[in-house]
């Protein structure tokens, strides 16, 4: 009897028709995908030239609408492939980032733009109808969808400050503005060696010298397509910015150039007068640049008198002259570094250094059986809770917390509350701080103390947990906890209440993408503070800089505030 031929994998593979393929690579991860392209070279040709496998997986990624999507593969030249390499290669950029500075919180989030990704920050602010945001940076896609192209943001909002993004590691947690002085690498950047005051020089004179403007036309227009009509002025805009970064040279700065600006702003500090309250702020902020400047001075002497009786290589490696760093190459500019860092961290809060121009990533675990609240929250003290669309129950502070799951010494499940940003004038408890801490094991045995809602019937109450919620403790750094509870209430929203107070916490689940799309845009700070603000404050310096009545809360609103636990 004959032998049975034997079927070729790649052949059957082939003959699948593309509709069916489409629908099988949906289910599929992309790394799937070119795994399957290098099984053999026919099956790379094919997939290569293939476009609705690709367009299954954009889908997936982008999450967006059919119409969405086919836009981006027509700005990359018609190629899903192009297009899922891009998302693919910006993913670890993805989700939420944070600094310890400001204490009311810094919150920034990872998007798609148009065949780009913009980061914005979240404003700290009362409860309202729309949640306002600021543009941080973005990064586009080169032709062959590579994410290379950065552009940070400033104050005006035509304005953009060109640089280029460094090779990302897969699990970056860390996000570094710096610059460079050849082709920035994720394995060679010299400029964490320069000393703080010096990296803040570098970057300050970078900032000065390449800045671009958008055309008047297109510095108003939106950075992500709300509806479809966004996206004709979305895909003129990323032409502008492209043909932008084009002409400039990737905002590189010639060496004779940025070394007369350094050698000038060196020794000069004008102090502005005091005209109105931004130039009261710019005060302040010179003031600390001064006070900087004195404390790396000293800083530096400290060094090099500790260092007078140690072995010269140790005194020679640390820090890297300026000047030897600006040899590097005929011109410098900016970039951005994704790297995976050890960082410690305390109840999913992890340990922010403040002499680094970073942001931090926030891990956000995914609601599963067992853990059904890990994620985003959002909501405000008092009760009956405050409703973006009631407009009584507007003038309350936001607050939006990050719930997590974390078993403690004895291996008992808890579940963590992390404040990631407040709407209150002035804080009251520090950035990371968990607001709660229960334990998901133990019931409560408090009974709930309202049963109605303002107009919304009775309240019913699921479950509880019995845990501790944050009050007054060894000053503002290191907060106290008193005895509450966790309730659940019958809609999905969670209330937790103290119990010697009775002040409660309500929260609900938060689509932070989704609020930050319909959201309403204000500007921004001068680049670098915009992207990592170092110094410590206590207030809402996003709204105090761009003096928006929207954004800031006066002394008369939170007079009216439910009064926080923390307050004793």
């Amino acid at each position: 009897m004959a032998a049975a031929a034997v079927v070729d994998g790649a052949e059957l593979i082939l003959s699948v028709p593309d509709d069916v393929l489409a629908l099988i690579s949906a289910h599929l991860l992309p790394r799937d995908l070119l795994a399957l392209s290098a099984a053999s070279r026919r099956l790379h040709a094919a997939l290569s030239a293939a476009d609705k496998p690709w367009l299954a997986q954009c889908r997936r990624l982008l999450r967006s609408s059919l119409s969405h999507v086919l836009a981006w593969r027509a700005a990359a030249g018609g190629s899903s492939l192009v297009v899922c390499r891009f998302l693919h290669s910006v993913a670890p950029l993805r989700g939420l980032w944070a600094h310890q500075n400001p204490e009311l919180g810094n919150l920034v989030a990872g998007l798609p733009g148009f065949f780009s990704l913009v980061a914005v920050r979240a404003i700290p602010q009362e409860l309202s109808p729309r949640l306002l945001w600021a543009p941080v940076f973005e990064i586009l896609a080169d032709a062959h969808g590579h994410p290379t192209l950065l552009f940070l943001h400033g104050h005006h909002p035509g304005s953009l400050f060109p640089g280029l993004l460094a090779p990302l590691s897969p699990h970056a947690n860390t996000l570094l503005l710096e610059a460079h002085a050849a082709v920035p690498s994720s394995h060679a950047s010299q400029f964490p060696r320069l000393s703080f005051g010096n990296r803040r020089r570098l970057l300050d004179a970078l900032v000065a010298s390449c800045r671009l403007t958008l055309p008047p036309e297109l510095a108003a227009a939106p950075l992500f397509a709300c509806s479809d009509e966004d996206l004709p002025v979305l895909a003129a805009r990323r032409e502008a910015m492209l043909r932008l970064h084009r002409d400039s040279g990737g905002g590189m700065v010639g060496r004779p150039e940025l070394e007369a600006l350094l050698h000038g702003a060196k020794n000069i500090l004008p102090l502005p007068t005091l005209d109105s309250a931004g130039d009261k702020v710019r005060l302040r902020r010179s003031l600390s640049a001064m006070a900087c400047r004195v404390r790396n001075g000293l800083r530096q002497m400290v060094a090099r008198s500790a260092s007078a009786n140690s072995r010269p290589q140790y005194a020679e490696s640390k820090h890297l002259p300026l000047d030897e760093f600006l040899r590097a190459g005929e011109g410098v500019g900016l970039s951005l570094r994704g790297a995976r860092m050890r960082l410690s961290t305390y109840r999913a809060w992890p340990s922010m250094p403040d002499n680094r121009f970073a942001l931090y990533k926030l891990t956000t675990q995914t609601p599963m059986p067992g853990r059904e609240y890990a994620g985003l929250w959002g909501g405000t003290f008092g009760w009956p809770p405050g409703r973006p669309e009631d407009e009584c129950k507007l003038g309350k502070a936001l607050f939006i917390l990050l719930l997590s799951y974390e078993e403690d010494s004895e291996g008992k499940l808890l579940l963590i509350a992390t404040k990631v940003l407040e709407g209150s004038h002035y804080v009251v408890h520090p950035n990371g701080s968990s607001m709660f801490v229960v334990r998901v094991g133990e019931p409560s045995t408090e009974a709930f103390p309202w049963i109605t809602e303002e107009d919304s019937g009775s309240v019913d109450i699921e479950r509880s947990f019995a845990g501790e919620g944050i009050a007054n403790g060894y000053g503002f750094r290191y907060p106290g906890s008193k005895p509450g509870s966790l309730f659940v209430l019958q809609d999905g929203r969670l209330a937790f209440l103290w119990r010697d107070n009775k002040s409660v916490l309500t929260l609900q689940r938060l689509d932070l993408e989704e609020l930050l799309r319909k959201g309403e845009r204000v500007p921004a700070l001068p680049p670098i503070p915009n992207f990592a603000y170092l110094t410590k404050s206590y207030s809402n310096v996003f709204a105090v800089i761009h003096g928006s009545s929207s954004c800031s809360s006066s002394n008369s609103q939170v007079k009216g505030m439910t009064k926080d636990p923390g307050l004793g």
